[in-house]
């Protein structure tokens, strides 16, 4: 019984102490969080740019972006985004096949909201 209310106590501190870190000291703001390429041409990739401000009072660190499928590559900011100042995730998608998308891209960081989703979308077409 003993054990059981020590790992209790251990697991209450933990997501009360994850709760606080993460009540936002750095914050996102994107100029836009979805962009439409309309029509692209099959086989030649598109890029866009979201651009993005640290609207909040700590340093910005973000530690991983992602995109839903493998024909969507990020690149983004790797050093901290210092309060008021600008970084950038940059979105290259590869148009191998004829048909219409839409992709999301997360981002993981220490925000006030540390999961994050952007999107892309368009159709690639012959």
């Amino acid at each position: 019984m003993k054990k059981l209310l020590t790992i209790l106590a251990v697991v209450v501190a933990f997501a009360t102490f994850t709760a606080l870190k993460a009540d936002g000291n750095a914050e996102f703001k994107f100029e836009k969080e979805t962009y439409d390429f309309g029509k692209i041409p099959q086989g030649k990739p598109v890029t866009y740019e979201f651009n993005f401000t640290n609207v909040g009072t700590e340093p910005l660190i973000i530690t991983k972006v992602e995109s839903s499928c493998g024909c969507t590559v990020p690149k983004y900011t790797n050093a901290p985004v210092k309060p008021g100042e600008a970084g950038s995730i940059s979105v290259t998608f590869n148009a191998a096949q004829a048909a219409p998308f839409s992709k999301s891209i997360t981002i993981r960081s220490n925000a006030k909201t540390p999961l994050k989703s952007l999107y892309i979308k368009g159709e690639v077409v012959k």
